[in-house]
């Protein structure tokens, strides 16, 4: 997509930008010429004072570049914390820890729906002012709850409770491999005639080619991506949960699915003011960054920890089998604006065109934990793994 199609940043946010080009610029120089794309995605994201994510710019809702779930509607945290509940129950402590909680939104909603359930809520959070954004949300929409959430700086070293990681995964910088020519390689990001700009490299690492030729079609050319550090988060906080369940809520796909032959380049994407591009080198930090999730993947990482995949779903499912259209009916009278504004953003959570069947909900489970899915599909990721002969706990 060329930059032209898409709304023209302000003249500060392009000066903003240029800053952080020149800051991967140096970095560029520093490295010898080429960085690995891992690299350019965690600076164009998260450099300190410059990244997408830690320099302060708007990026949720409508005068953003994206909306969530938990910004859609209050309703998507009302049935989430069904789940919760549920895992605190089988859990030592009732604590939640929520993993990047964006403007704070499903927070406040979880809170106001737990309420007394929770002992504390954690928030690890690396950017200073989403963090300043999440207290004001919280502070605004549940405020008698503000004194049970703690900012983290970093994971705890054990976890008793619930683990949420809504829409974290696809924002952690994946490995970029090619198989061209029967040869390996790895993309990286060079400066070439006055910009930004691709540069493959032999691929030197042997975990990633034995990970790219466990998962990439066997025959022809093709490029797309292995996230060993996503997995490798997903196994870290596995170790760590004494009892309770992880909550992976993402866009992803199976196996089968994320590397099907027709895929071929891979799934990175940028969004800018609610657009889509395919351009990652578009307006470093002002446009997000992400890749969908391969939850196979993610699955195997929790089992490597000792978690159990106690469901798997869509997300229209999983907020069906929470019972969010029970939720819905409680809002007002059908005829009611509120109620017309509460049906609309649930039509969007759930609908197959919208958000209902890219996005799915992964439950890797410490405890015996009861999932709440209307319909599981955990069957699917034992097809394509070694989870053979995994059941549903449905």
């Amino acid at each position: 997509m060329k930059s032209g199609t898409l709304p023209a940043p302000a003249a500060d946010a392009r000066a903003h930008s240029a800053r952080v080009i020149a800051h991967i610029r140096d970095e560029i120089e520093r490295a010898g010429g080429c960085i690995p794309f891992t690299r350019y995605m965690e600076l164009a994201l998260y450099a300190p004072g410059l990244g997408y994510y830690v320099a302060g710019a708007r990026k949720f809702g409508d005068a953003g570049d994206f909306v969530t779930g938990p910004e859609l509607s209050p309703l998507y945290g009302a049935a989430l914390a069904r789940q919760l509940t549920a895992i605190l129950d089988a859990s030592a402590d009732r604590d939640i820890v929520e993993f990047g909680a964006g403007s704070g939104a499903l927070a406040a909603s979880v809170l106001s729906s737990i309420d007394a359930q929770v002992s504390r809520y954690r928030i690890l959070e690396v950017s200073p002012s989403l963090r300043e954004a999440q207290r004001a949300t919280i502070a605004a929409r549940v405020p008698a709850m503000l004194s049970r959430v703690e900012w983290l700086d970093r994971m705890p070293a054990q976890i008793d409770g619930a683990v949420v990681m809504n829409e974290v995964l696809d924002a952690i910088p994946p490995r970029l491999v090619e198989r061209r020519d029967r040869a390996w390689l790895e993309r990286g990001v060079t400066w070439r005639d006055g910009a930004l700009a691709w540069q493959a490299q032999p691929l030197a690492d042997a975990r990633i080619e034995a990970l790219a030729r466990d998962r990439f079609p066997p025959h022809g050319d093709y490029a797309s991506e292995v996230n060993p550090a996503a997995e490798a988060l997903v196994t870290t906080v596995g170790r760590r949960l004494s009892s309770g369940a992880l909550v992976v809520i993402d866009y992803g796909f199976l196996r089968g699915e994320y590397y099907h032959a027709q895929r071929s380049g891979g799934t990175l994407v940028g969004h800018y003011r609610h657009r889509v591009h395919a351009d990652p080198f578009l307006w470093p930090g002002l446009s997000d960054l992400t890749i969908h999730v391969d939850f196979t993947a993610i699955a195997a990482a929790g089992e490597r920890a000792g978690l159990r995949v106690a469901g798997f779903a869509t997300q229209a499912s999983f907020l069906l089998g929470c019972g969010i259209l029970d939720l819905l009916r409680d809002v007002g009278a059908p005829e009611s604006v509120e109620y017309l504004r509460a049906a609309a953003a649930v039509q969007k959570l759930l609908s197959p065109a919208e958000m209902g069947e890219l996005f799915k909900v992964l439950l890797l489970a410490k405890s015996d934990v009861r999932a709440l899915a209307l319909r599981d599909q955990a069957h699917r990721l034992g097809s394509e793994t070694s989870f053979r002969g995994a059941k549903s706990r449905l």
